[in-house]
C-alpha cells in the first residue's frame, strides 16, 4: 500500500495506482480537465504509476504545463493523422511552422505537397480542402476510440535508427548533438515521434480542436490556456502571415529551418558570415520601412508598438538613423514618459500596479502635447522618474520643423485611442515582434514567446539585477497585457518588423542557463526553469564577440553602441 496525500488529505491505495486513477477521483475538484499530476515536486504523466508515498497535486488545461501538454499532443495526433491519411511518416511529411492568432500553421511538405497544394492560374498555392476534411475525421475518430499515447526510452542508436525508418531525418540530425544515452520515444498506434516535453495518456484529452485549409498548409485552431474549452473564431491575419512567411523564406535561403542547420553551421565554422547575413537581411527591412515612410511626405509620427522584448528601443534608433538617410530629422519620444503619477496608476485583479492598461497612460496630455508640435508650437517635452513615480519637467523643449519627425516607441502605439486628436495620414504605425521562424524539428516548433522570454531574463538580470525567479513570475501578466493592448491591433500597423536572429539562441545560451540554474526547486517557478533549461540544450552555445555593436540582441547581452 501507499500513502497519497492529495489538498491535505491522505489516503492509503494499492500498489501500482496510475496518476490518471488519482486524477479521475478528484477532477470534480478542479474547474478544467487534469492533464500531469506533480508529485513531490516533480511533473509526472498520467500513465505513469504511484511507487512511493508521496504528496499530489495536479496541473489542468488552464495552467501552463498543462496547456503545453495539450498543444503539444493535439499536434501528434494531426500528424498521426497525416500520416493515416497519405499512406505512411513518409509520405505524410508536414512541418509545423508558427502561429496565426489560436492557430497552428502547418504546411505539406515533399511528395505529400505536390500531391495536395496546387496553383489556380496566377495565385499561390492552395491545399486541397477535401485533404484536410478527411485529417479532421480521422483525427476526430482517434479522439473518440481513445488510443492510448505510450512512452518508451530508447538508447540513442536505436530511436536514430527508429526515425530513420520513418523518414524523419530532421530528427535523426538532432539527436546526432543529444549528450544523452537515451531518447525519450511516444507512440500513437504504430506512429512514433519524439516531442520534447510531456504528453496525455491518451487521444480522448484532446477533443478541443478544428482543423482549417489555409493558404498551402493547414490550420490547427486550439484553445488558449484562459479558455481551454472554447475555441476562437479564426480571423485571418494577412500582414502577420506574410510577415512570419518572408523570415520562413529567410531561412530556408540561408539553409537554416532547425536547430540541427544552425548547429552544423556552428561546427562548420560558418556562424560569423552567417551572423553578417542575418543582420543584413534586418537592416534592408529597416531601410525599406524607412524609404516608405519618406516617401509619403506627410508622416510626422512614427508610432512602434510590440510586445515585451521585441527590441524596440533598438529597432528606433537604427529606424532613425535610416530616416537621417533620407534628410528626416527624427526625435525619440517614450510614451512611458506620460504615465500617470504612480499613486494613480490602475490595478490588476490581485492589488498590482497595471503599467500595461491605458488607463496608466495620460492620454490628454499626451494628445494635447502631440498635437500642438503638429501645429508648429514649441513644448516642454516630460520625463518619468521611475523612482518618485512622478512626471517631471526640465526644460526639454521641443519644436517641429519641416523635416523632424518624431519616433515614438511605447505598447500602446498601434491603438488609435491613444493618439485620437492626431490626423490619420500623419501616423505611421509599426509592428515589431520577435517571431522566430526556427524549429527544434519539423513537429516541434520554437514558440516566439520562449525567444522572448529568454530575451527579458538575460536582460533582466544585466540591467536590473532581476533573478530568473523574478522574470519568470511576473511573465504571465506580461503575457496577458500583451493580449490586451498589442495583439489585438497588429493588423492596423503599416509595415511590421521581425526582429528574432536565426542565431541569437545560441548566444543566448550562455547568459540565460546560470540563471534558469538558480531557479530553486521548492519554487513554483521551477518547472519552467527546468523546461527552459532542457530546451536550451538542443542548441550550441556560441559567444557574443561576432556580434555587430548595433545588433538587437545586444539589447540584452550587453555591448551596444545605443543606450539600451
Amino acid at each position: 500500500m501507499v500513502k497519497v496525500t492529495v489538498n491535505g488529505i491522505c489516503r492509503e491505495y494499492e500498489d501500482g495506482i496510475t496518476y490518471e486513477r488519482l486524477a479521475q477521483e478528484h477532477q470534480q475538484e478542479y474547474e478544467h480537465r487534469i492533464i500531469l499530476a506533480v508529485a513531490d515536486n516533480k511533473i509526472k504523466e498520467l500513465h505513469k504509476k504511484v511507487d512511493k508515498d508521496v504528496t499530489v497535486a495536479f496541473q489542468t488545461l488552464s495552467d501552463r504545463v498543462g496547456h503545453d501538454t495539450y498543444v503539444r499532443s493535439a499536434v501528434m495526433l494531426l500528424i498521426k493523422a497525416i500520416s493515416d491519411v497519405a499512406g505512411s511518416p513518409g509520405a505524410g511529411k508536414v512541418s509545423v511552422e508558427f502561429t496565426i492568432g489560436q492557430g497552428l500553421y502547418c504546411i505539406p511538405k515533399g511528395i505529400l505537397a505536390e500531391k495536395v497544394t496546387a496553383a489556380d492560374g496566377e495565385e499561390e498555392k492552395q491545399i486541397d480542402a477535401s485533404f484536410v476534411a478527411k485529417v479532421k475525421e480521422r483525427m476526430r475518430a482517434m479522439v473518440e476510440a481513445g488510443l492510448p499515447i505510450t512512452k518508451q526510452a530508447y538508447p540513442t542508436d536505436e530511436a536514430i535508427a527508429l526515425f530513420e525508418a520513418q523518414g524523419m531525418d530532421d530528427k535523426v540530425r538532432l539527436f546526432r548533438y543529444r549528450r544523452g544515452s537515451y531518447i525519450n520515444v511516444y507512440c500513437l498506434d504504430g506512429y512514433y515521434d519524439y516531442n520534447y516535453g510531456y504528453m496525455v495518456p491518451d487521444t480522448s484529452y484532446l477533443p478541443y480542436f478544428d482543423l482549417l485549409p489555409y493558404k498551402k498548409g493547414l490550420l490547427l485552431m486550439l484553445p488558449d490556456r484562459w479558455e481551454p474549452e472554447t475555441l476562437e473564431e479564426f480571423e485571418p491575419r494577412e500582414k502577420l502571415f506574410h510577415t512570419l512567411d518572408r523570415s520562413n523564406n529567410w531561412g530556408e535561403q540561408m539553409g537554416i529551418e532547425t536547430v540541427a542547420d544552425l548547429n552544423d553551421k556552428i561546427c562548420e565554422g560558418n556562424l560569423a558570415e552567417m551572423i553578417l547575413v542575418q543582420e543584413a537581411l534586418q537592416e534592408r527591412r529597416i531601410a525599406e520601412i524607412a524609404g516608405d515612410i519618406a516617401r509619403r511626405g506627410n508622416v510626422k509620427f512614427v508610432m512602434i508598438a510590440g510586445p515585451s522584448s521585441s527590441g524596440k528601443t533598438t529597432f528606433s534608433h537604427r529606424l532613425s538613423i535610416q530616416l537621417k538617410t533620407h534628410g528626416l530629422v527624427p526625435h525619440p519620444i517614450a510614451v512611458d514618459d506620460y504615465f500617470v503619477d504612480r499613486k494613480n496608476t490602475p490595478r490588476d485583479k490581485d492589488g498590482n500596479y497595471n503599467y500595461e492598461c491605458l488607463e496608466a497612460i495620460d492620454v490628454e496630455t499626451f494628445n494635447s502635447d502631440m498635437a500642438a508640435l503638429l501645429a508648429g508650437e514649441r513644448v516642454e517635452m516630460p520625463r518619468f522618474n521611475f523612482k518618485t513615480g512622478l512626471r517631471e519637467y526640465k526644460g526639454d523643449y521641443l519644436q517641429l520643423g519641416p523635416d523632424d519627425i518624431l519616433v515614438i516607441e511605447g505598447i500602446h502605439g498601434l491603438n488609435d485611442q491613444l493618439s485620437h486628436s492626431l490626423p490619420l495620414k500623419s501616423k505611421y504605425k509599426i509592428y515589431i515582434s520577435a517571431l522566430t521562424s526556427l524549429n527544434v524539428d519539423d513537429h516541434n516548433r520554437i514558440a516566439t514567446t520562449d525567444g522572448r522570454l529568454i530575451r527579458r531574463m538575460v536582460r533582466d538580470a544585466r540591467t536590473r539585477g532581476a533573478s530568473a525567479t523574478h522574470t519568470l513570475r511576473m511573465w504571465a501578466s506580461v503575457r496577458r497585457g500583451e493580449e490586451e493592448n498589442i495583439f489585438p491591433f497588429q493588423e492596423s500597423a503599416d509595415a511590421m518588423f521581425n526582429s528574432a536572429l536565426l542565431y541569437e539562441l545560441a548566444v543566448l545560451k550562455q547568459f540565460a542557463e546560470p540563471l534558469l540554474y538558480s531557479v530553486g526547486k521548492d519554487e513554483p517557478e521551477y518547472f519552467e526553469a527546468k523546461r527552459l533549461l532542457k530546451f536550451l540544450e538542443y542548441f550550441l552555445g556560441v559567444s557574443s564577440e561576432n556580434l555587430p555593436n548595433n545588433s538587437i540582441v545586444r539589447e540584452f547581452v550587453g555591448g551596444s553602441c545605443f543606450r539600451v
